[in-house]
């Protein structure tokens, strides 16, 4: 299982490696949709990421706002999920 660190820089730089937005001032504390770096289909394609990645499988009632807002709330959510299944 990685560190909260390796999974904040992995989620970092796949989103900075797939927006069409300038990500050069991208944080962990960025709000994602908020912003325009990601849209729906960013989304879509984010969830794909994050379940190959991290080996997590998301439930509907996980899909809210609030579980993918940043990068800090997507990596809360990831550790989250990862301990459930442990």
């Amino acid at each position: 299982m990685e560190n909260n660190d390796q999974i904040q820089q992995s989620i970092l730089t796949y989103v900075k490696e797939n927006t069409y937005k300038d990500s050069s001032g991208l944080s962990f504390d960025t709000m994602l949709f908020v912003e325009g770096i990601l849209d729906s289909m960013g989304f879509a394609l984010l969830l794909d990421y994050l379940e190959e990645t991290f080996k997590i499988s998301p439930e509907d009632s996980d899909l809210v706002e609030s579980n993918f807002e940043s990068i800090n709330a997507i990596t809360e959510y990831i550790l989250s999920k990862q301990t459930a299944a442990a």
